[in-house]
Order: structure tokens, then C-alpha cells, then sequence
């Protein structure tokens, strides 16, 4: 990950248990899909309902997985999920059942970057600003200057509209980022109108 995991408890005792069971998930989680940015997890107890008829509200465990090119995959499994799927669910079934569903989650998303799905994700949601970091017109690529402040690839097939020839050095460009064979890339480059 890019950025270290982050694990808070609210109205809750920290545990040590509980804590050491998240990062094993969260490191199940990076073998699945290595490109991960960061992984925020909170697991927050309510207040009790006592007009619900349970004797205790499980705790809600909220994940936030960053992914490049896209928006946070985020599960918060809520109480009453867990009160109807368990006899008596506790704080190990809200972790282990909100990161099933993170896994599942992570999982649809690489397919979807495989394009190996029916419903892939519309450009607008993927579509990030950059700008024209470097050009090397004689060997058809550049490299674009990210939001982050890293640099990606593109070629100049990858350019749908505008001249690649007549770009130059800061221009503003929306892309969408890909990962290609050799690591992250920009593809459906286009040229910001003014």
C-alpha cells in the first residue's frame, strides 16, 4: 500500500485482538489486488435499542479501500444486516462479515479493470485532470503529471481528441488511468477545452 492502513475504534475498547484480525484481512485484501492506495477501517459500537428485543447492537465496521483511478470502495455492514443473518453476532462476524464483503467488492472491481464485465465503469466516474508533464513526439508517448503529483504514461494512441503534435508542456488533459504491462498508464486522453 502507498499509504499505511488505518484502524480507529469509536464508543468502542480498543482491542488488540480485534486490531491484529483487521490487518490480516487488510494483507488478504493487498494479495488479492496490489495496486491498493490505502485501506481505512472504523468500527464504531452504538447505542443500545432496548425496544429492539436484541440484548446487544453488534458494532459497524466501515472500510474505505483506496483504488487508483477510481473513487473508495467503501462496505459499512450495518447492525441489522448482521442481527438477521446471526443469532448473536459480536465484534468478530462484523469484521469477518464486512470484509467478505470487501474481498467481494475488490474482486468485481479487477474484473472490471480486466474488462472481463458486462457493466464496466462510465468514463466520467473514472475520469481524472492532469497535465502534459513530458513529450517525446519521436517515439509517440508523453508522460502526464497526476493530481498526486506522479507521472503516467501515455501514448499517442491513447490522445481521443485533440493534436498530439500540437501538444505541448502544462496543457490540461482529462484521462482515465489503466494498468497496462508495465505498470499504470493514462488511456482516453483528451484534451481539456478551455
Amino acid at each position: 500500500m502507498q499509504i499505511p492502513a488505518e484502524i480507529a475504534f469509536h464508543n468502542i475498547q480498543h482491542s488488540d485482538w480485534a486490531e491484529q484480525a483487521i490487518r490480516e484481512k487488510i494483507a488478504r485484501l493487498e494479495k488479492l489486488f496490489d495496486r491498493l492506495v490505502t485501506c481505512r477501517v472504523r468500527v464504531e459500537k452504538r447505542a443500545n435499542n432496548a425496544s429492539n428485543g436484541h440484548n446487544s447492537i453488534p458494532p459497524v465496521v466501515r472500510i474505505e479501500i483506496g483504488v487508483p483511478g477510481h473513487k473508495d470502495l467503501v462496505v459499512s455492514h450495518e447492525p441489522e444486516h448482521l442481527q438477521q443473518k446471526f443469532s448473536d453476532p459480536d465484534m468478530r462476524i462484523a469484521i469477518n462479515e464486512a470484509f467478505r464483503i470487501a474481498e467481494r467488492q475488490l474482486l468485481d472491481f479487477k474484473e472490471q479493470l480486466k474488462g472481463k464485465t458486462k457493466a464496466p465503469f462510465s468514463d466520467a466516474q473514472n475520469q481524472f485532470l492532469g497535465q502534459v508533464a513530458e513529450l517525446a513526439p519521436e517515439r509517440d508517448h508523453g508522460f502526464l503529471l497526476t493530481k498526486e503529483g506522479g507521472l503516467l504514461y501515455f501514448h499517442r494512441n491513447s490522445l481521443l481528441s485533440g493534436d498530439f503534435d500540437a501538444l505541448k508542456r502544462g496543457d490540461r488533459v482529462h484521462y482515465v488511468e489503466d494498468h497496462g504491462d508495465t505498470g499504470p498508464t493514462a488511456v482516453k486522453v483528451r484534451v481539456k477545452a478551455d
